[in-house]
């Protein structure tokens, strides 16, 4: 499951579960800290503030080459571009240090943490339990000329791109030409479209008007592919490796760096 759908609005999961195990965190480094003079809550706060900032630092250094034509892309979050080893060491180094400048904040900081931790494990393991989407789902799609297809044929041994979009969709549409330009570099990985509830002459028109080329154009106009993979939310972009295993996933535009560091998984 990638997403948690609440009426038309889709959440995706991963973040709500770091918020849930934030949350169980919070509420049980308070309770250890009952009639002490320590709070945690603030220091739990900045932990994270600084956790993205430096995974999202670490990030933009990493793929530098690829921000430097459009700096003012370096602040757009949306892409997902962070560095998460980087904003773990971030956040113990936070961690340690307020509790070296505070002693009566150690036991309950580490007992808030050890449940969050717990919590975020399993909430984690729940969701795997439910996972339908580790391996290419076999749902019907059919090519733009209405010809059946297959995604383990498609893929033929390679690593596969799968994206999740439609036409109405403004961040599927921000993301289209940063596909485009990695289908035409990347022949060693299959990209698929999969577009989501439309027909053929919507997908065209809306192609012809932007000028993109792209191959392997799929058509799923019962949405059963977000379906199969747990997520309404578009767009979803999945990768897979050559043997059809999931490695990776992505809810909302790709920007080229945050695109480059996922493809770097598949090789």
């Amino acid at each position: 499951m990638l997403s948690l759908n609440l009426g038309p609005l889709a959440l995706p999961i991963a973040p709500l579960v770091v918020f849930v195990s934030l949350l169980v965190a919070a509420a049980a480094g308070s309770f250890a800290a009952r009639g002490a003079q320590a709070r945690i809550g603030n220091v739990l706060t900045d932990m994270v503030i600084a956790a993205l900032l430096v995974a999202r630092i670490a990030f933009v250094a990493e793929w530098f080459d690829l921000y430097r034509a459009a700096p003012w892309s370096m602040l757009d979050i949306r892409d997902g571009g962070f560095n998460f080893w980087a904003g773990i060491a971030a956040a113990l180094l936070w961690v340690i240090w307020r509790s070296w400048r505070r002693t009566a904040l150690r036991k309950p900081l580490a007992i808030g943490l050890a449940c969050g931790a717990l919590a975020w494990g399993a909430l984690s393991g729940a969701i795997l339990l439910m996972e339908n989407s580790a391996v290419l789902p076999r749902v019907s799609l059919a090519t733009l000329a209405g010809e059946p297809a297959d995604l383990a044929v498609l893929a033929g041994g390679k690593p596969m791109v799968i994206n999740l979009w439609a036409t109405w969709c403004p961040p599927c549409r921000r993301e289209m030409p940063v596909l485009a330009d990695a289908q035409r570099q990347h022949g060693n990985i299959r990209f698929v479209f999969a577009n989501q509830g439309e027909d053929a002459t919507t997908v065209r028109d809306y192609l012809g008007a932007a000028r993109l080329e792209l191959a392997d154009v799929l058509l799923d106009p019962g949405s059963a592919l977000g379906g199969a993979v747990g997520s309404r939310a578009l767009p979803t972009t999945l990768f897979y490796d050559a043997g059809g295993r999931l490695v990776d996933t992505h809810l909302g535009a790709l920007s080229e760096a945050s695109l480059a560091s996922k493809l770097d998984r598949l090789r």
